[in-house]
């Protein structure tokens, strides 16, 4: 694979857990950054197949594709947000919080992912909503790779379960957010989120990663907690403070493709997910079991209001959630993770 590694979040998911997943399997798998040209043109002389991550073309990644193509390698590409779609970005709403110029710098670059796209043979995405738009983008076959709990997250996410969990009375409702203009998503349930809050003295609003506070209503401040990103286990021992975490995303093109990762994580601490209805997060979360899927405005607080009235009952949650990533939701190549077509596509 060939990949564009500067994020940490989608090497993880996209790059290194596929790594393992293939070297699980008997298949010998190397990836390189595109801009490593020695390391990227070397493994790629002694591969049956090449995948690519991520890549835009530009002189790099053009000099790559054509020594595949001098070799002959059958080649995939793997994406996990629509960066090739201008009608995405045109009406993604997380850019209200952002520069403008960030979004004409992102308009501006889809044409150079659809390029690459449309050049492979085959595509893989991490969700069907995600491949039923890059369906609207091209002809080329588009199979779906899921992201899943690898090695790590269910190592890091059982060591932060051992720990003795804070107990100190308060009742935390976590929100993460890995990149800017999250704070977006958030306000579609704020209001009802807000109240929720404020109703209880010992209630907080626990804030993981990227959020910037001045979007929030006046009077919430005072029970709000911020947590910075640094790395991965850091960050899931973090989330296992929180009761419970909400996790909104607007109704738009870009969210609809958005994979579960989120749901994920707070699984992986045994923390219970309040999720909507968009993007892949609802196939993940079973409803009353494993989390809440809030169908309507009004049952973001109902999951809320039961949550913190039983907190016993909430932990319990979050062991289903925990079990159900252990036994559904880890690497494997059931076709709910991983399309039979990408494995016959290395295998046969």
């Amino acid at each position: 694979m060939i990949a564009d590694l500067n994020l940490p979040q989608c090497r993880k998911y996209r790059v290194e857990q596929l790594a393992a997943f293939w070297r699980g399997r008997g298949v010998e798998f190397e990836y390189a950054h595109y801009q490593d040209i020695p390391r990227a043109t070397r493994i790629i002389q002694h591969a049956s197949h090449l995948m690519e991550y991520r890549l835009q073309t530009g002189p790099a990644a053009d000099m790559i594709r054509y020594e595949a193509h001098r070799l002959r390698l059958p080649i995939l590409y793997d994406l996990d947000d629509p960066l090739f779609s201008v009608s995405a970005y045109e009406t993604y709403r997380n850019m209200e919080a952002l520069d403008p110029a960030m979004k004409a710098h992102f308009l501006s670059e889809a044409p150079r992912y659809l390029s690459m796209m449309n050049g492979a043979d085959v595509l893989s995405v991490s969700t069907p909503g995600m491949a039923q738009h890059a369906e609207l983008y091209t002809n080329r076959p588009v199979f779906v790779r899921r992201n899943f709990a690898d090695i790590e997250t269910l190592e890091s996410g059982a060591a932060a379960i051992a720990e003795d969990r804070l107990e100190d009375g308060l009742f935390r409702v976590a929100f993460s957010s890995g990149s800017q203009g999250h704070e977006v998503d958030l306000a579609e349930i704020i209001e009802p989120l807000t109240e929720f809050v404020l109703d209880d003295p010992d209630r907080r609003l626990m804030l993981i990663g990227h959020f910037d506070t001045a979007h929030l209503p006046n009077g919430l401040e005072r029970q709000i907690e911020t947590v910075k990103f640094t790395d991965y286990p850091q960050y899931l021992h973090a989330l296992r403070r929180a009761n419970c975490t909400v996790m909104p995303l607007c109704d738009d093109a870009f969210n609809r493709c958005k994979s579960a990762v989120r749901v994920l994580d707070a699984a992986a601490v045994a923390v219970p997910a309040i999720v909507g209805t968009v993007g892949d997060l609802d196939n993940v979360v079973e409803h009353g079991k494993t989390g809440f899927v809030a169908q309507t405005p009004g049952d973001w607080m109902s999951a809320l209001r039961e949550l913190a009235a039983d907190p016993g009952a909430a932990a319990d949650i979050g062991v289903k959630a925990r079990q159900a990533l252990e036994q559904k939701w880890k690497g494997s190549d059931q076709p709910h993770i991983i399309a039979p077509e990408l494995l016959a596509w290395v295998e046969e």
